[in-house]
């Protein structure tokens, strides 16, 4: 099993960004190892013209999931970035809450895989997303890697 403090830290991160908490609104209601739940209350500023969730809020919301979900099996001293994230929208967001069920499915030494199920409160599929993460050397405050290069 993955050190808790890993899990601890996957938190501490979500809380302190102000991206995430204060301009999108999203709250991390569970963290385990390779899992993550982020969830939404629908807001006014969250739909699009239709009066629906707009696709690019849940979008963000399955990129939180999944990376968050990866974050928690990376190796001590890795990073990972997004490289690719695709979603199948399946059925319009309309109000309440809505929640990214982050999963990871594979771990690879350069590259990993996790999917994200989005679903409206009652439980229906609205999404799904796929993501892949290139795994790199964390930097260090000031910019240099581990290993000691910039």
């Amino acid at each position: 099993m993955r050190e808790p403090n890993r899990l601890v830290e996957v938190r501490e991160r979500f809380e302190a960004s102000p991206f995430h908490r204060s301009f999108f609104g999203m709250s991390l209601e569970r963290v385990a190892e390779g899992e993550v739940d982020v969830a939404l209350q629908v807001e006014d500023r969250h739909r699009n013209l239709l009066g629906i969730v707009h696709g690019g809020v849940i979008a963000t919301l399955a990129d939180t999931a999944t990376g968050l979900a990866y974050r928690t099996v990376l190796e001590p001293g890795t990073a990972h970035v997004t490289t690719q994230l695709s979603v199948t929208y399946l059925a319009p967001g309309r109000a309440g809450r809505i929640l990214a069920r982050g999963r990871v499915i594979k771990r690879g030494r350069r590259i990993g895989y996790a999917e994200a199920d989005v679903q409206d409160e009652e439980g229906a599929l609205l999404a799904r997303a796929t993501a892949l993460f290139a795994i790199v050397p964390q930097e260090r405050p000031g910019g240099a890697s581990p290993s000691g290069d910039q």
